[in-house]
This record gives structure tokens, C-alpha cells and sequence, in this order.
């Protein structure tokens, strides 16, 4: 069992934002089957964000209704948060009053029903240094007890190396899937396996393309964020398909679904020489696609291989996000 912030941790974890961060969320009701499915399943890594919703219904107002029908789970599911967002100025704010600020303001919406084990950092504040914000996470709440640890998000690699000189780093969430393979390349997986740092992969699925519901432009919803992306703009996202075909071919000759196969794909890399423990965290808002993304296949490395290969010849149209969205930070 991989470990997190000292913890045993599911191979497989789960990802909040689609419970609460969409223009209809699903009843409170649904959210809750879908969350004790995950811990069922294995899936006790929770990962959830501050700014995952309105003030009124984000992941933290949902894991204290949660916890308070369930308090026995509490001390189950491991959980990171993620925030250092300036909400006011709609900015990445690694200030020390801001870092104060999201990590109480945090605490305070889970009123005492769950600790946060790791404070994650959404992005590094390129004008704030990393000794001044970790100077205040490590004295004011990690030394008294009040978080667990850290962790960073959607960072370069440089960030992880200057980072833990001044903060143990107990986890580093990047984007990882077939569709988006840098941080193989860029040396943020390099660096994670350097110090012992699990990787956990968001988006395993490729945003939603790989779970074989999207066949066409339309399947996206009106209202979703997902239309601003570049790769599922018209011309791209077309493109784009050919590649989930490819998956949709490889997981049938598999007996597994396409979702199956991407997410133990990212589980696979792990074995490979120089690479880190890593722990996808697909999110799902139904017990029914919890069951499904929880399940543990093993991919062989002759079917790594022919993967390799598929990809090898197959290059992505379209950024990971849309243009002012700070990325490898």
C-alpha cells in the first residue's frame, strides 16, 4: 500500500471537484453514495479544493455534512485540500496573510469534524518567495498540530527542488494521463522519485475524454468548463478522438473499459525505472463510476509497450488549458 503524509493510502484515490464545482452539482444525497463508495472501494485519499464551488457548497462544506453523518470515516480517508487562492483578486496569493487566511478559513469550514491532512498549494505565487509562505505553514501549522503537511499542485520542477529545502513535501499533483504526458519528460516525475515524493496524477481520464461518453462535441455539456478547454475545441478535439479510439480498441482486446485502462496506465508508470509511487485520483459523482474507476487491472509491459508506441506516434492538439490559466508553475 503506497503511504501519504505517513498514512496507508488506496492505490487509487478520489477527486472532489465534480461533487461540488460544476452549474449543477448533484443532490447532497448522490454526492454522499458517491463518497462511501470510494471508501468501500479502497479509494480513502480524498482531494479537494477551497475554491471547489462557492463559499456556500465547496468540497469543504460537503466533507463536514459528510463527516457529521458519518464521523466514523474521518479518521479513514485521508485528505488534501487544496487553496492558496486569493478569491478577491482571483490570483495565486502565497502570501503569509493569505496562506493564514485559506488554511483558517479552511479549517474552520470543516469545524473540527476532520484535520486536514495536507495544505495544497493550487499553484505557486511566482512574486511571493517559497521560505516566506512555508515559513508560515511550518511554524504556524504544522509545528501546532493544525494540518498535517503539505503539498504542491501543477508545479515545475525547479518549484519541487527549492521546495523541500524549506517544507516536507508529501505529495505533488500534476495532470497525468495518455492524453498528457509532460511531467514524464519535464522532470517533475525525475524529481518526485528523487526525494520520495508520491505523484498524484488529476485528470487520469483525460478531462473526461477517455471514459468512452464522449464521442462527439455535443456529449459535452452547454453549461460544462470543459468547452473553453483548447483540446475540445472544434478542429482539436477531432483529433483528439483518434487517440481515444485507439484506447477504446486497446481496453476491449483488455476486457476492460477505456477509463480502466487510462487510470491503471498511470498506476503502471510506477514500475518503470526512475519513476515515483504514483496515485491517479479520478473523480466520479456515482457510486456506479466509483466502482468502475477503483478497479485494479494489471497491465503487463508488453501492453505498456504497445502503448509506448501508440502514443509514440500520437501528439495531442490543443494546450492543457485555456490561455491566463498559470500552469508548470
Amino acid at each position: 500500500m503506497p503511504q501519504i503524509a505517513g498514512k496507508e493510502v488506496g492505490p487509487i484515490g478520489f477527486g472532489l471537484m465534480g461533487l461540488t464545482w460544476r452549474a449543477k452539482p448533484c443532490s447532497q444525497e448522490q454526492a454522499f453514495e458517491t463518497m462511501r463508495a470510494a471508501l468501500k472501494n479502497g479509494c480513502n485519499f480524498w482531494n479537494g479544493g477551497e475554491f471547489y464551488g462557492p463559499p456556500d457548497y465547496n468540497s469543504l462544506v460537503l466533507l463536514e455534512r459528510y463527516f457529521e453523518k458519518y464521523p466514523e470515516d474521518a479518521d479513514k480517508v485521508v485528505l488534501s485540500i487544496k487553496g492558496g487562492f486569493n478569491t478577491a483578486t482571483n490570483q495565486t496569493d502565497g502570501s503569509p496573510e493569505n496562506t493564514r487566511r485559506s488554511i483558517n478559513d479552511s479549517t474552520a469550514q470543516l469545524k473540527g469534524r476532520k484535520k486536514m491532512d495536507l495544505f495544497e498549494f493550487a499553484r505557486r505565487d511566482q512574486n511571493v518567495p517559497l521560505e516566506v509562505t512555508f515559513d508560515v505553514v511550518n511554524k504556524e501549522f504544522i509545528q501546532t498540530g493544525k494540518i498535517g503537511g503539505v503539498s504542491l499542485s501543477e508545479v515545475r520542477a525547479e518549484t519541487i527542488h527549492e521546495a523541500v529545502k524549506h517544507v516536507k513535501v508529501h505529495a505533488v499533483e500534476v495532470e497525468l494521463s495518455l492524453f498528457s504526458t509532460e511531467v514524464l519528460e519535464n522532470g517533475v516525475a525525475a524529481a518526485c522519485a528523487q526525494y520520495g515524493i508520491p505523484l498524484v496524477a488529476y485528470s487520469p481520464v483525460g478531462k473526461g475524454m477517455l471514459t468512452g461518453q464522449i464521442k462527439k462535441i455535443e456529449d459535452i455539456p452547454e453549461d460544462s468548463h470543459l468547452r473553453m478547454f483548447p483540446w475540445f475545441l472544434p478542429g482539436n478535439f477531432e483529433i483528439n478522438m483518434e487517440l481515444v479510439r485507439q484506447v477504446e480498441a486497446m481496453a476491449k482486446k483488455k476486457g476492460c473499459t477505456p477509463a480502466q485502462l487510462a487510470i491503471n496506465w498511470t498506476r503502471a508508470l510506477s514500475r518503470r525505472p526512475g519513476m515515483p509511487t504514483i496515485i491517479p485520483i479520478p473523480g466520479a459523482t456515482t457510486a456506479a463510476r466509483v466502482e468502475e474507476n477503483s478497479k485494479l487491472i494489471d497491465i503487463t509491459d508488453e501492453e505498456m509497450a504497445e502503448i509506448d508506441v501508440t502514443l509514440s506516434k500520437f501528439k495531442r492538439a490543443g494546450d492543457r488549458y485555456p490561455e491566463g490559466i498559470p500552469t508548470n508553475t
